[in-house]
């Protein structure tokens, strides 16, 4: 379990995350959801303890997490958005350099490297170099990577940043097999359909400051789970509705068009960041 508590960071006079806490079970998919500069990036950089905290704690299965604590460390995989791989390595390659950083036996690296290419779709690529890899196979390295040294928390920023529809729905199906494996993930992401779909919780922060958490499902009922949508002249807004009955008294008055439709997590989202659409 990691439990974060009372987690402040401050950059001289900017506070990037203020008094963040919350706990997340072990084997629970967690989503970590906010604007830009709302604080996500900084909060994993301190659980990969990338970054110290100004002040609270993070402890894990109820040990602080420190740098020096290497027990709890060896716990935690990190998948940054950025791609972290030289890029004239083979796969095959990449994984035997991460095995090695972490003293596993050559043959223990070789097998599970031949395990979780497999896993991920990636066997008959090993030979191919990093450079002629898609940006979608490249992400699916990293969690290999990630992998390799059987952690039991997968900390994920942005994973499918900058993927295409096909690559992203491939990299959600391997996430989730990953966690029906018991293990922990926490994500961050922009596409909160994708929070939406896979996580069984979601926290949503802005500027550093929890302001929800919960089940998608009961933020999504405690907006209003039908949404009517009306056009104007220069701008679309929504209203949200706890009954359809009610959702269709109020487009029969609309005098612009107007569209019913379900209460999606990206709603709750809208509401939470404070931004109107216009």
């Amino acid at each position: 379990m990691i439990e974060v508590r009372e987690l402040t960071k401050k950059f001289g006079s900017f506070t990037a995350v203020d008094d963040l806490s919350f706990t997340i079970g072990t084997g629970e998919f967690f989503g970590l959801l906010g604007p830009n500069g709302a604080g996500k990036t900084t909060t994993i950089s301190m659980l990969s303890t990338v970054l110290l905290p100004t002040s609270g704690k993070i402890f894990i299965d109820g040990s602080p997490l420190t740098r020096a604590a290497s027990e709890q460390k060896r716990k935690l995989a990190v998948i940054t958005q950025e791609y972290s791989m030289r890029q004239d390595m083979t796969m095959d390659e990449v994984m035997e350099y991460q095995g090695r950083l972490y003293y596993m036996p050559r043959k223990e690296i070789r097998s599970r490297s031949a395990e979780l290419l497999e896993f991920a779709g990636l066997s008959e690529y090993h030979r191919r170099t990093v450079r002629h890899l898609s940006g979608g196979m490249k992400r699916k390295l990293m969690i290999c990577r990630a992998l390799l040294i059987r952690p039991e928390i997968l900390l994920l920023d942005e994973p499918t940043a900058g993927m295409d529809a096909l690559s992203r729905r491939q990299m959600w199906n391997l996430l989730k097999q990953v966690n029906d494996r018991n293990m922990t993930i926490l994500l961050t992401t922009h596409y909160i359909e994708e929070a939406e779909t896979l996580c069984d919780r979601v926290a949503m922060i802005n500027r550093g400051k929890l302001q929800k958490l919960d089940t998608p499902q009961t933020l999504i009922d405690e907006l209003g789970r039908f949404t009517v949508d009306t056009t104007g002249d220069l701008s679309l807004s929504s209203m949200h509705f706890a009954s359809r009955e009610d959702a269709i008294r109020y487009l029969e008055t609309a005098d612009t068009d107007a569209v019913l439709r379900n209460t999606t997590l990206e709603d709750v989202f809208i509401e939470c960041a404070g931004r109107k659409i216009t």
